[in-house]
């Protein structure tokens, strides 16, 4: 497709979306109507598409949920298709009418007068990165209610539940016998029911995640974002399928403010001052920033030290926040220069290796042992030269030697 569409584009076609049928109509450079907004079901636009869609036309269409799937059918058929950013949209097109004709011919101006706010379009496997990790906090959630719900019978007719983890199955005959009412009774079979079906379901999530963590584009990642404290499998996909590609961000700066995790600023006359941070990016890229922040500050010296700094001057939430941000800006710095964290402890880093090539088989190991699996990211990273082995609860677990890398894979040797 063309690099400079502008220059070649002879009609500027919007697209207003729908459930079941979407309005397409447009203008020329000039502004005037080429296209009288027409309603095409969404059963016949792939044929409408292909029939009526110019090679020099230029598209826009906001995004929505359906938006990705028209978009795809799109491109391929035109000069430029580029999705747009409805906030933004919207406030530059604020109108008193709002039909499908207005909403259609005035997104067609803006598009004329290369005036729209573009969003990036991910490619296929990041949007279906996003769909599994989104599918999965609703699973989440809908088990943690369960249990709240349970707790909450325990609590209201203070019963004192059998030692250990009280949902697991052996306890399951206790909860079947408490002497509540038929109908609290159903409820709690329900929720026992609830909890083992969104377990089983994660449990299958959590083998396609493992799958994803070695098949491309993750796999040349996900080693350099787990050896950051407070980054596990799940923390480490759910910032990358957010991210897409790093090179979209030109900066950390770029990359704090898509998460909303820069500061608000207010900047009039003689006044200058920030505020709290916009919250306005990907929220569940910030959210679990924050959550490795927790972490990170848990188990990990510096950034510990870090914390107890922040808390000390402004308190405890503001200073996870800070230590999330920090991260985010580790996280740039990582992924754009493919190097190790300043901070790492090679330790660390060789346990979660270890950890992780356990829920994998040998083919997705590429016939590695986990002592060599350990080795081979490590020295991606240019850690650990001289680790033999990690201590974990009294275990040993040995790491194998860079000449036993470079004996199983040449390439290595050659690399050297």
């Amino acid at each position: 497709m063309n690099s400079h569409p502008e220059a070649t584009a002879k009609r500027f076609l919007a697209i207003d979306l729908h459930k079941h049928y979407l309005v397409i109509g447009g203008v020329n450079r000039r502004q005037e109507v080429v296209l009288n907004p027409c309603r095409i079901s969404l059963q016949k636009w792939p044929a409408w598409a292909k029939t009526n869609l110019l090679s020099t036309d230029a598209v826009v269409l906001e995004a929505t949920t359906n938006a990705w799937e028209i978009y795809d059918q799109v491109a391929p058929l035109v000069d430029r298709a580029i999705v747009a950013h409805p906030p933004k949209v919207k406030w530059i097109a604020e109108a008193r009418v709002k039909t499908d004709r207005h909403d259609v011919l005035r997104l067609a101006h803006l598009l004329a007068a290369d005036l729209i706010p573009e969003v990036w379009v991910p490619p296929v496997e990041v949007r279906e990165l996003r769909s599994l990790m989104a599918h999965r906090r609703r699973q989440v959630q809908m088990g943690t209610r369960a249990r709240n719900r349970l707790h909450s019978v325990l609590h209201r007719h203070n019963l004192k539940p059998p030692q250990g983890k009280i949902f697991a199955k052996k306890h399951r005959e206790w909860w079947q016998k408490l002497d509540l009412s038929p109908t609290q009774v159903m409820h709690i079979r329900h929720d026992l029911a609830t909890i083992d079906h969104v377990d089983e379901q994660l449990a299958e999530i959590e083998k396609e995640l493992y799958r994803l963590s070695t098949s491309e584009p993750w796999a040349d990642q996900v080693p350099f974002l787990l050896q950051l404290p407070g980054f596990g499998l799940i923390v480490t996909l759910t910032v990358l399928a957010a991210i897409g590609d790093i090179s979209r961000f030109s900066r950390p700066k770029k990359l704090v403010g898509y998460a909303g995790l820069g500061a608000s600023i207010h900047d009039s006359g003689m006044k200058h001052r920030t505020g709290r941070i916009t919250k306005q990016g990907r929220k569940e890229l910030r959210w679990i920033l924050v959550e490795a922040a927790w972490r990170a500050a848990d188990t990990h010296p510096y950034w510990k030290d870090q914390y107890e700094r922040l808390e000390r001057r402004i308190g405890s939430t503001k200073a996870a926040v800070a230590i999330a941000r920090k991260l985010l800006v580790a996280v740039w710095y990582i992924l754009t220069e493919r190097t190790a964290d300043r901070h790492a402890d090679p330790d660390k880093v060789a346990f979660k290796y270890i950890m992780w090539s356990w829920k994998l088989d040998d083919a997705k190991r590429n016939g590695m042992s986990t002592r060599q699996w350990a080795r081979y990211h490590l020295m991606q990273l240019q850690l650990g030269e001289d680790l033999t082995h990690i201590m974990r609860g009294g275990h040993r677990y040995p790491i194998a030697s860079d000449d036993e890398l470079k004996a199983l894979l040449p390439e290595l040797q050659a690399a050297d």
